[in-house]
């Protein structure tokens, strides 16, 4: 388990502080320069594809793509273009689909069937009923599942990185860290589930005894995001496994390749059918929503996504009071003190803003910079960020991928067009490129009255915002709604303790721009969400606990 965080953050540490020597060979391109994806043919055209790819040398780039294996996987079965009900591979019961692009190129890479309420309802009657029957496994047998999971999922993270590379669009080395982020999951609740104990508890009554057990919850909804289509399933499905519940489980539209091959990993490795059922949606995602948080067999639900939607879902679920984790929004602060080593806070606010370019919960996005420190931080940060390279996730030396969709490239051009209205300046990138490429963007001089201090920009845009004292940056962190993750960057042990207190969020980084493991608990406050993911704060969220009083006999009173 250790092994399996060690290797995920070495693969983050890579990306964040990959030096200048490496970008420069990677053919860096400068500040002026508009990033343009390499153009590459519908995968439709395998033929065309196979000999572009020929052609180019790119290290990353499947090497046996064909018809039959359109995405160049090593193990072609895992591209899986059905939903799963029952442990057979379906489509929609209307046979509708909808398309899935590369953001890379905005070519169609393949099909996933639009499914309705009616196939909703039969994955939730499945799980339902197979419940019945999981439950009852033994923590030893499902603890065995997840061990062989896990060992499938390693023999597979080139296949699953390959997979978040097409349909989410990351660089190689991004999608990697992910793969193995993911795989640490099934790792850590493999030993979560022999640690499902329950405690006795003194009691106040003569001859009686109070113990609790904990018990899985019953069918789980789990609704997952594409920003990290492997770790977020895996992060979900972890513990539902080990406790013994049963899911139905709406992959994202934009990523649902991802999700589908890890759960026929799941299902190699001896899940039963029935236990994790899959639904894909894209233009009815509303009415499927609905029908997960409202019908009585679903008694959990988990969802990671924007604050705006997750207050509809709670609304849903009140109606029948379903037991619910929600990780929402984050508009995180990051602060860097004057006394911070200025290498330190550069290489975590990197890790921290623009790990798959920014688009991330838990992504710094107001970056606040003590003024002593101001200048010297943002020439620091400049420097790195002018040798990223952005382009399709498998060309070679390409360090940051395109966005996910036209939107959300939208977004952050609006931001930046705003920031510079209230006098904003452009160190660094601030231009679009062709579909949905953006460049990382450093602004300085940023106002506080610009809309990325009440929105999350969601994408590669370092904004920095000069404050003076330590409870002015703290009191401008405080500022917001949502609560998720907070980074501060000091050599002050004091300040260190005094900051992470007053921070305002779920979970604090100090000196570093890297939250994510298995074992801690991930969750936010305020309209950041509540529940826990990962950890055994994690565990617990698919479990009830359960008061067992035990009285005496009677007839054995005074004995």
């Amino acid at each position: 388990m250790r092994l399996a965080n060690q290797k995920s953050t070495q693969l983050l540490t890579k990306i964040s502080r990959t030096s200048a020597a490496q970008l420069t060979t990677a053919r860096a391109v400068s500040t002026s320069t508009v990033f343009r994806p390499s153009p590459t043919p519908s995968l439709r055209s395998s033929t065309a594809t196979a000999a572009l790819l020929q052609s180019r040398k790119m290290s990353n780039w499947p090497k046996n793509i064909s018809k039959e294996n359109p995405l160049g996987l090593d193990d072609g079965s895992l591209f899986i273009q059905k939903g799963i009900i029952n442990g057979k591979y379906v489509d929609a019961e209307d046979g509708k689909t909808f398309d899935v692009d590369n953001p890379a190129t905005g070519k169609t890479i393949g099909t996933c069937p639009e499914m309705t309420v009616a196939d909703i309802r039969k994955a939730v009657d499945t799980a339902y009923d197979t419940f019945k029957t999981f439950r009852q496994t033994t923590p030893n047998e499902r603890q065995n599942i997840l061990l062989k999971f896990y060992s499938l999922f390693q023999e597979s993270l080139d296949d699953i990185t390959r997979l978040i590379v097409w349909e989410n669009g990351k660089s190689w080395n991004d999608a990697k860290a992910e793969a193995v982020y993911a795989a640490s999951f099934i790792l850590w609740f493999a030993g979560e589930a022999v640690r499902t104990d329950g405690k006795t508890i003194p009691c106040s009554l003569p001859g009686t005894r109070n113990f609790t057990v904990k018990q899985p919850v019953g069918v789980c909804a789990l609704l997952v995001p594409w920003n990290f289509p492997a770790a977020m399933i895996a992060r979900k499905i972890g513990p539902v496994l080990a406790v013994g519940c049963t899911a139905v489980i709406k992959v994202p539209a934009e990523t649902p390749y991802t999700n589908l091959a890890i759960m026929e990993l799941a299902k190699r490795a001896g899940v039963p059918d029935g236990v994790l059922n899959v639904v894909t949606c894209d233009k009815n995602i509303n009415q499927i929503g609905e029908e997960l948080t409202t019908n009585p067999k679903i008694k959990k639900v988990s969802f990671t996504g924007s604050t705006r939607v997750g207050k509809i879902l709670a609304k849903n679920c009140s109606g029948t009071l379903k037991k619910m984790s929600l990780e929402l929004g984050g508009n995180a602060p990051l602060i860097v003190f004057d006394d911070a080593d200025i290498d330190t806070a550069v290489a975590g606010t990197i890790a921290s803003k623009f790990r798959g370019s920014g688009q991330t919960c838990v992504c710094a996005n107001r970056i606040y910079v003590q003024e002593g420190i101001y200048d010297k931080f943002a020439q620091a940060l400049a420097e790195k960020v002018k040798l990223f390279k952005v382009g399709p996730g498998f060309d070679e030396g390409v360090t940051h991928g395109p966005l996910i969709h036209k939107r959300q490239a939208d977004k952050v051009i609006e931001h930046i067009e705003d920031a510079k209205s209230k006098g904003a300046k452009v160190i660094v990138g601030g231009e679009r490129g062709e579909g949905t490429i953006v460049q990382p963007t450093i602004l300085t001089e940023v106002s506080r009255e610009c809309l990325l201090n009440d929105e999350e920009t969601f994408g590669p845009l370092a904004a920095l915002i000069r404050f003076k004292t330590e409870d002015e940056a703290v009191e401008l962190a405080n500022n917001a709604s949502v609560g998720l993750a907070g980074y501060f960057f000091s050599s002050d042990a004091d300040r260190i303790w005094r900051v992470a207190e007053r921070l305002e969020v779920g979970m604090v980084a100090a000196n570093t721009g890297a939250i994510s493991q298995s074992i801690i608990p991930f969750g936010g406050v305020k309209e950041s969400g509540y529940g826990k993911e990962g950890a055994h704060e994690g565990t617990d969220e698919y479990c009830i606990t359960k008061l067992v009083v035990q009285g005496t006999s009677l007839k054995n009173v005074g004995k």
